[in-house]
């Protein structure tokens, strides 16, 4: 679900003119929409003293989710540098992230990392189209995210369950 070459021209001009801080908040926005079109709830916890930036959910699975942007690679290299740490330099781990997705803004691509993926790592190098990449599985893996059989939620209304239980109807 690629955007127009000239939207995403657009968008870099004006991701361009940011600093890091608002290009990483335009990422996570951009995360919101594709992750909604795609299926899944969407919640912007309040704050941001977590690791996470997101949780979605499919059913009643729910994971946690960092994202990761990055604007440009270094003209001697022909990959992208992600740094899979905080500003401690400490790697994300299990106990605080379920997947970390990075954003490659001039590619338009998204990357979906496990954890397990990312949590003993300082760096991933990024080669989009490399035919030896070693994550090239991981580009647009949402189906990662997704369950092999999601749970639907079924709300039953609180009073109904109430009554229902007071008037000794209730299972």
């Amino acid at each position: 679900m690629p955007i127009s070459e000239e939207l995403l021209k657009h968008e870099l001009q004006h991701a361009a003119k940011l600093d890091g801080k608002h290009r990483g908040e335009l990422a996570e926005l951009a995360f919101m929409r594709r992750a909604a079109a795609l299926g899944f709830a969407v919640a912007k916890p309040w704050g941001d003293c977590d690791r996470y930036d997101v949780i979605v959910r499919l059913g009643k699975v729910f994971w946690r989710v960092l994202i990761k942007s990055v604007w440009a690679n270094r003209r001697t290299r022909t990959h992208y540098r992600l740094k899979t740490t905080g500003s401690s330099d400490i790697p994300y781990s299990a106990e605080e992230i379920d997947f970390l997705v990075t954003y490659i803004f001039p590619e338009d691509a998204w990357y979906v990392f496990p954890v397990a993926l990312v949590e003993n790592r300082k760096v991933i190098c990024i080669t989009p189209g490399g035919k030896r990449s070693p994550f090239k599985q991981y580009r647009e893996a949402w189906n990662l995210m997704r369950p092999a059989e999601p749970e639907i939620i079924t709300a039953v209304p609180v009073a109904d369950d109430a009554i229902a239980r007071a008037s000794g109807s209730a299972p």
